[in-house]
């Protein structure tokens, strides 16, 4: 067995481990009889609103994500480029301790169109970069709504406005092929971070919630931010360990926080999922076969 492959099983080791053990910690706290009774008085209608807010974030995530490519002039159709989009997600799914779905991409892109590989990385780098932007100013946003915090609202608005100059200062200076429309791209980052709060708030309309939502939607941007941290398989785990230790400290309903967590990501899955049509019909993607997994080195 070769180092990446030992390297690639070791990775995988980790973060089943450390999924087991969040969700472990989190069903300690919560019964799925009661899970089971909240989904099953839940409202269908607002279920899909929820779906189609999230569906819809990933369109324009893809779109975002090729604003980037244009930066290093490669030119893809929108069209296709959200079907790598979708084959990418698919393999973040089923790859969850190997190459994942950036790495199949980069290692496709750079064979069918001979761009560097670096180049490529930088682009997923920088748009993954865009997304946590958006985050941390949509929480910063929501902190100051939450009093009970007791932070001054000078704080998360300094932290904002600092980290954003910094931010911009830096790609205009070191990256410029990637600042290029700064603007226009982070946009849609906050496009993209706002459908997902959206798609949060459907869920819990959908579980007949009447109370405010600013603690529950705190907590599911705060999920997503550690989501982003790859210790466990797709964030499965670790945003439920927030959202069940945060419910402890809003005094929140445990079940209704578990869930707006389990329905995201099972949502996410779901789309993930119709990626794997390209793999069985790689026709759609102007291929007559796609490189396997065995195949693809990225130190190449």
């Amino acid at each position: 067995m070769t180092k990446q492959k030992l390297w690639s099983s070791f990775k995988l080791f980790i973060k089943v481990a450390v999924t087991a053990f969040a969700l472990y910690l989190v069903f300690t706290k919560v019964s799925f009889r009661d899970l089971k009774e909240v989904v099953t008085k839940s409202d269908p209608l607002f279920l899909l609103l929820g779906f189609l807010s999230f569906l819809l974030s990933i369109v324009i995530s893809a779109w975002r994500l090729n604003t980037f490519f244009k930066g290093i002039a490669l030119y893809l159709p929108e069209k296709y480029n959200f079907k790598l989009y979708l084959l990418g997600m698919f393999y973040n799914v089923s790859l969850p301790g190997g190459i994942g779905g950036d790495g199949y991409k980069i290692y496709f892109l750079r064979k069918k169109f001979q761009i560097k590989g670096r180049k490529l990385l930088s682009c997923v780098f920088f748009d993954r970069l865009s997304g946590l932007w958006a985050l941390c100013l949509i929480t910063a946003a929501l902190v100051i709504f939450i009093p009970t915090l007791g932070i001054p609202h000078w704080a998360p608005i300094s932290c904002v406005l600092l980290g954003t100059l910094v931010y911009y200062v830096v790609m205009q200076r070191f990256f410029y092929d990637y600042a290029k429309n700064f603007l226009f791209k982070h946009v849609k980052a906050l496009g993209v971070q706002s459908l997902q709060v959206i798609c949060a708030i459907c869920i819990l309309y959908s579980l007949n919630f009447e109370g405010k939502f600013s603690p529950y939607l705190l907590l599911f941007l705060l999920s997503q931010i550690v989501a982003v941290i790859p210790l466990s398989i797709g964030g499965l785990g670790a945003r439920e360990v927030v959202f069940i230790y945060g419910s402890d400290y809003f005094q929140l309903d445990a079940h209704r926080a578990v869930l707006i967590s389990l329905i995201s990501y099972f949502i996410s899955v779901v789309i993930s999922l119709s990626g794997s049509y390209f793999t069985l019909h790689p026709r759609a993607l102007g291929e007559e076969r796609l490189p396997e997994t065995n195949e693809i080195n990225l130190d190449d």
